[in-house]
């Protein structure tokens, strides 16, 4: 009996210190968390060089290094915080014990030693970076020592090198030697990979100076060479009076000497240009004459067929009363034909003597019968005359076609340009922008010219809020092939270069332009097809920012809210049929 007590109280104690255990480990789980040089010193504890031999109670038993965040036993012996933490988790709940002298471990009787704790962190070590490093520190600021020690093992902090060097030599290193670190432009000052600058300088530095390639010897600016081209002496132009004739070309001063020294010739052929001119303007204007005669004889024609109309519809509402009237009079006679009817048959019933009255009622219903045949009859002519008024409704509307078409042809000939440039004048610039934001219309689209008189047919195509990737933010420009009457004797692809200009009205003359070649492969330079409007359009949708063109700074592009845009063909090389 005495034997049962004492298991049941054993076991009952076991009970208790079970949860007890179970108490104790949940708060040991839930702790504090580190100082923080301990948790900087978790990952080099077993590497530490003390200057006085390490003593027995401040080596943790679990991980064999110095005790970091001592926790202390009810047995005495001391450990990590994290190694008795993963004992713990590891072991089940009845059975943690210490490995020191095998006692078992009560959560619940574990606590923090912090005087411990002191003692260690004020234990002397030497630097991890010894021998080079000679310092000795205290061992809770061994990690702020490390933080400045010129003798710690650095990566280099420059994006892509993988360099490891020490501190001491690393300033040296980011800023001189290491091959990924970036460094300004001597030029544009833009800052750079090193191994990028070299590219930059060679290729792409708007601020470098190139000899001018086409052997002038003089130094200009990348970014420059565009404009210089337009007053290089050595460029080979033509001579400018070659759409008059003249068919000199060579260097631009060569090509200036033979301009002022063939001033009389110059005339001659301006003299002889402008006598064409004038017998085209003549063949022109009577052209246009004719188009007005005809315009005005179409205006007579359709005032004739209005006014024809109008009395086809007097004539069809006249017919329709007609119709009314006999549809209510058949009614009334088919009224008075049910009641002679009705008449016959009582008289036949009734007495012979009533043949006279019963002729007199068939007389009235022959009557009847040819007012119906006369009331269908006008019903067909009706029909007939809606069917004229149709056919007559479409000539007119063919007859206000063909008078819109040679208004807009009669235009066009009016401002049409054959010399390859175009300048294009747009007004109410913001109105129209704010139109475009708003999605109608999607683009403008200039008056068509042409490269000459028998040349290609182009127009200009602005979107003043921006297009595709210019989309509110800049004032896209293209321009567009079109199908002329020429197409057939011209050369295909179209290979001119084609320059677009928005112009200064300050009269500094400080345009914005950029130029383009065309790529004989691309579809948009190929010969357009005849049933086709045009080709698309080719050009630069981020052609000048919207705030750079309504506020620049040395010109004026919109003034009077008025925009000029100017398209330049290069006609070099270009034979006039």
């Amino acid at each position: 009996m005495a034997a049962a007590a004492e298991t049941k109280s054993q076991e009952s104690s076991l009970q208790s210190e079970e949860s007890r255990q179970e108490s104790g480990e949940s708060r040991m789980r839930s702790p504090g968390p580190m100082a923080s040089w301990e948790s900087d010193l978790a990952s080099i504890q077993h590497s530490l060089k003390f200057v006085m031999k390490l003593r027995e109670e401040f080596i943790c038993p679990i991980c064999k290094g110095v005790v970091l965040n001592p926790q202390q036993n009810s047995c005495g012996h001391i450990y990590c915080f994290h190694c008795l933490q993963r004992l713990l988790e590891i072991s089940s709940p009845s059975s943690p014990v210490c490995p020191v002298d095998r006692a078992v471990i009560t959560p619940a009787e574990v606590f923090q030693d912090n005087c411990c704790k002191r003692e260690i962190s004020t234990l002397e070590v030497y630097c991890t970076n010894s021998p080079a490093c000679t310092s000795v520190v205290t061992l809770n600021q061994l990690q702020e020592h490390l933080g400045l020690c010129q003798y710690e093992q650095l990566q280099c902090t420059n994006t892509g090198c993988k360099e490891v060097l020490q501190r001491r030599h690393l300033e040296k290193h980011l800023t001189s030697s290491c091959p990924r670190r970036r460094e300004l432009c001597p030029h544009c000052r833009q800052s750079l990979h090193l191994h990028l600058l070299q590219d930059h300088l060679q290729s792409s530095c708007p601020e470098v100076e190139e000899e001018c390639p086409d052997g002038c010897f003089h130094k200009v600016l990348r970014h420059q060479l565009m404009e210089h081209r337009e007053s290089c002496p050595k460029v080979h132009t033509d001579c400018s009076y070659k759409k008059f004739g003249c068919s000199v070309q060579g260097e631009r001063e060569k090509v200036k000497l033979h301009e002022e020294s063939a001033v009389s010739r110059h005339m001659l052929l301006v003299l002889s240009s402008n006598i064409h001119l004038e017998k085209q303007v003549e063949v022109l204007q009577e052209e246009a004459l004719m188009r007005q005669e005809e315009a005005q004889t179409d205006c007579l024609t359709l005032t004739g067929l209005q006014k024809e109309i109008q009395s086809l519809l007097q004539e069809s509402s006249n017919y329709k009363h007609t119709i009314s009237t006999a549809q209510r009079t058949l009614s009334r006679q088919e009224d008075v034909l049910s009641s002679v009817k009705l008449g016959v048959q009582q008289v036949s019933r009734g007495l012979g003597s009533g043949r006279d009255e019963l002729e007199q009622l068939k007389k009235s219903l022959d009557a009847v019968m040819q007012d119906v045949l006369a009331a269908e009859a006008l019903r067909e002519h009706i029909v007939s005359l809606e069917e004229n008024l149709k056919h007559h409704s479409g000539l007119l509307d063919l007859h206000a076609a063909q008078l819109s078409l040679n208004k807009q042809h009669l235009q066009e000939l009016e401002v049409t340009s054959f010399d390859g440039r175009l300048i294009w004048k747009i007004q109410d610039f913001r109105k129209k922008r704010e139109t475009e934001a708003k999605g109608q219309p999607p683009c403008l689209s200039s008056v068509p010219f042409h490269t000459g008189r028998c040349g290609y047919k182009m127009a200009i195509k602005a979107y003043l809020n921006g297009d595709g990737e210019g989309r509110g933010t800049h004032l896209s420009l293209y321009v567009v092939l079109m199908p002329g009457d020429f197409d057939a004797l011209l050369p295909w692809p179209f290979r001119q270069t084609v320059s677009l200009s928005v112009l200064d009205q300050s009269g500094a003359r400080n345009h914005q332009s950029l130029s383009f070649r065309p790529e004989p492969t691309n579809k948009c330079f190929q010969q357009p097809v005849a049933e086709a409007v045009s080709n698309v359009a080719v050009g630069f949708p981020c052609f000048i920012p919207l705030n750079t063109l309504e506020t620049p700074r040395n010109a004026v592009f919109v003034k009077d809210d008025t925009l000029f845009v100017k398209a330049k063909v290069e006609t070099a090389g270009l034979d006039q049929l």
